[in-house]
Parts: structure tokens; C-alpha cells; sequence
């Protein structure tokens, strides 16, 4: 089969490198960016369907664990639901997120440009950084959001400074390029420092590993320069008063302190620390399969009415750490099942990055802007429910396949 691409799939070429771009771009400075570009991807993969097909019987032997991954918990989410009699819309989610395939399929299909995703990465950080310091210093709001919550909002934008990041890398010999990208690397980490957000911290150290492993092997001076400029705004920003980085951090130790010497549960790290305290008391209830999520509130209730739990986590809508809900929810069928999700495209981007002698190689970028993204996630459900808004898991499920599949045409030298 021929790979190359052919001038009757230009158009299409181009509708999906703009497709690409609108995913990043609209992801925090829209409300319905993520929903609209899911649709649009699609309605092309729908479009494409012969060459989108074939794209993927064509690769499936490299995507298989990742799909298939995401089929079973889309499987067991189902399964649950019909046995638990919950309400039917906790498919939704599963579905949207398989669904997601279609990007990947399109992407590899029509041979989009990954310069594409680059672009749409670093521009809407750039937009994001005056939204939310609107936000933030006109508006005086202590913990800007957007139009989501601040926590969800500080985390893409962490996310989409790290996809810049691995742009600057791709484009380091297209100056202007590569300018973009390392404003966007910069516009992002400063917009989620505005937020007042703590999780992305724990994906940052993760991050730092990813890249600190495969430092040596960026060859370009503007490359090491973007890295340094980095770690020198986010020092900046910690030794900056006005923006409460220190103080932020100061605080989070003071309250896991004052909860464990039995203090008052009412900050945000103590209200965390009691929600997991009941998350376990779930889990060693029913550790095979957890219960549904409104079972387990009834749960924590009868917990509060004992005086087991602080009555405080009722007011609260999830247990704040991905592993813990999916433990809670799902047992440890569910918990393995979830974790796949993120373990199976993890392994297929690392992989892909070690396979890359040199940063000069089309896929080293992306793999490791794929790699990013899932320890991203994986470092944001420390503290919080990341998966639990429809936008933070569809964000996820679309960049990942988004991503692989733009690896995919990097492996063939195309983009």
C-alpha cells in the first residue's frame, strides 16, 4: 500500500492540521472548543471512512493495546452500570473518550502536519496567560478559572506549556517557529502559577524526569536555552510575593499538619486528607468491585453520622485523587482497568522515545509531547478527580490518540 500522500488528500490534509490546531487553541479560552473538535474529527474520520479504515488495519498491531485498553473500560463502565442499575449517561464519558480513535485515524489518514498541534499548543497558552491575568488582577479573583474551575484550568494550561516545550524541540530550525513555541512553553507555566493551582506541581516533577532522562540527547543550544528559561520562570515565580507561589506552598504543609494533629479539617489539603481517609474506609468495604458513586456517598454519610468522618466531605463531589475513585468506584478490577488507560499509552510513547537516538528524529517530539500529556494526568489525579469533568477526559483521550497518531506519520517521515 502506498504511503505517500497524494495531491487528492491536500484538502483533507489541511482541514485536519487545522483541526490539529483548533483542539489545543480552544481548550481554555472556550467553553465548547474540546466538545467541537471531537465532532469535527469525527464527522472526517466518518468522511474519510475507506482511508481512515485502512489507516488503522494498517497500524493496528502498534495501537492495539492502547484501543483496546480504552474498549474494556468503556466495557466494565457498561457492565457496572446495567448490574448497578445506575443511570445510563455514566456510558457517555467511555464512549466519547473510544471514540476518540477517530483523531487518530484521521491524523494518519490524511498525513496531517504535526506542526499543526505545535502551533495550536503554544497559541493557546499565549491566549490563555491575559484571560486568566484578567481574571486574576482586574477581576480580583484569588483563584481564576476561566470558564472551568480553577484547578482543571491551571492543569491544561501546565499541559499545554509542556506540549510547547516539546514543539520548541520539533521546530528548533525554524526560528520563528520555535519563538512561538517557547512563548507558549513560558505563557502557559506562568498562566497555571496564576491560577494558585498545587497538582500541576506533581506533574511538573514528573515531567522532569521525562525530560532530565532524554536531556541529552536535545542537541540544539536554543533547545537547552528553552529548558533553562523554563526552570528560571518557574523559580521567579516561586521567589515572587505578589503571586503566592511560597505561600501557597507554606500552606499546604501547615494544614496536612494541623490534620494529622487532629486540627480543623476545613482548608484544602485537610478536606483532601479526610476525603481519603473515607476513600479507604470505602475500598475495604467492597475491594473487588466498589459500588456505585451515590452508594459511596451514602456511604461516607453514615460514616459523618458515626462521627468516623468530618460531615465536610459531603459537600464535596468527588474523593479529589483519580486512583482512589477508581478504587472506590470500581474495586481493583476497575482500578486496573482505569489505570490502563493511561499505562498502555504510556508504554507506546515511551517506546517510540527510546527508540529516537537523537531529538533530530521527526518522532522524538512527539512521543515525548505524548508522554507528557499522560504523566501530566497522572501527577494531576494525585490531588484531584481529573477524569471526573467531561472536558478532562475527553481533553486526554483526544491528545493521547491525537499524539499517537501523529507519531504514526513521524515514524513514516511525513508531517
Amino acid at each position: 500500500m502506498n504511503s505517500n500522500p497524494t495531491n487528492t488528500r491536500a484538502p483533507m490534509r489541511v482541514w485536519i492540521g487545522a483541526l490539529a490546531f483548533l483542539l489545543p487553541f480552544s481548550s481554555l479560552v472556550t467553553s465548547f472548543g474540546v466538545s467541537l473538535a471531537s465532532f469535527l474529527f469525527l464527522v472526517s474520520a466518518l468522511i474519510l471512512f475507506k482511508p481512515c479504515r485502512d489507516a488503522l488495519v494498517r497500524h493496528w498491531p502498534e495501537v492495539r493495546w492502547v484501543v483496546l485498553a480504552f474498549l474494556l473500560h468503556l466495557l466494565f463502565v457498561l457492565a457496572c452500570a446495567l448490574l448497578r442499575g445506575e443511570k445510563m449517561s455514566v456510558v457517555e464519558k467511555p464512549v466519547r473518550m473510544l471514540l476518540s480513535l477517530t483523531v487518530l485515524a484521521a491524523v494518519v489518514a490524511s498525513r496531517a502536519p504535526r506542526r499543526a498541534l505545535w502551533w495550536g499548543a503554544s497559541a493557546g497558552a499565549v491566549a490563555a496567560l491575559p484571560f486568566i491575568a484578567w481574571q486574576r488582577f482586574a477581576l480580583h479573583i484569588e483563584r481564576p478559572g476561566g470558564f472551568i474551575n480553577s484547578i482543571t484550568f491551571g492543569d491544561l494550561a501546565m499541559l499545554l506549556a509542556l506540549l510547547a516545550l516539546a514543539g520548541a524541540i520539533d521546530m528548533r530550525d525554524r526560528p520563528r517557529d520555535a519563538l512561538l513555541a517557547g512563548a507558549g512553553a513560558l505563557a502557559g507555566f506562568a498562566a497555571s502559577v496564576l491560577t494558585g493551582t498545587r497538582g500541576g506541581w506533581a506533574a511538573l516533577v514528573l515531567a522532569a524526569l521525562v525530560l532530565g532522562r532524554h536531556a541529552g540527547r536535545i542537541d540544539s543550544r536554543r533547545g537547552r536555552a528553552l529548558l533553562a528559561a523554563g526552570v528560571a520562570v518557574l523559580a521567579a515565580a516561586w521567589f515572587t510575593p505578589a503571586l503566592g507561589v511560597q505561600e501557597r506552598f507554606a500552606e499546604g504543609v501547615h494544614d496536612a499538619r494541623t490534620w494529622y494533629e487532629g486540627g480543623t479539617v476545613w482548608t484544602n489539603v485537610g478536606t483532601r486528607l479526610e476525603l481519603w481517609k473515607g476513600a479507604v474506609m470505602l475500598i475495604r468495604e467492597h475491594p473487588l468491585f466498589g459500588m456505585d458513586f451515590d452508594a459511596c456517598r451514602a456511604r461516607l454519610a453514615a460514616y459523618a453520622q458515626a462521627g468516623r468522618l468530618d460531615p465536610m466531605v459531603l459537600e464535596l463531589p468527588h474523593l479529589h485523587n483519580d486512583g482512589l475513585q477508581a478504587l472506590a468506584t470500581g474495586g481493583a478490577v476497575g482500578f486496573v482497568i482505569w489505570a490502563a488507560t493511561l499505562a498502555a499509552p504510556l508504554r507506546f510513547f515511551l517506546r517510540r522515545l527510546g527508540r529516537a537516538t537523537a531529538a533530530r528524529e521527526p518522532q522524538f517530539a512527539v512521543a515525548l509531547g505524548g508522554a507528557l500529556v499522560v504523566l501530566g494526568y497522572v501527577g494531576f489525579g494525585l490531588t484531584e478527580v481529573i477524569f471526573w469533568s467531561m472536558k478532562g477526559s475527553l481533553f486526554y483521550a483526544l491528545m493521547v490518540f491525537l499524539l499517537m497518531g501523529f507519531c504514526l506519520n513521524a515514524k513514516e517521515k511525513i508531517g
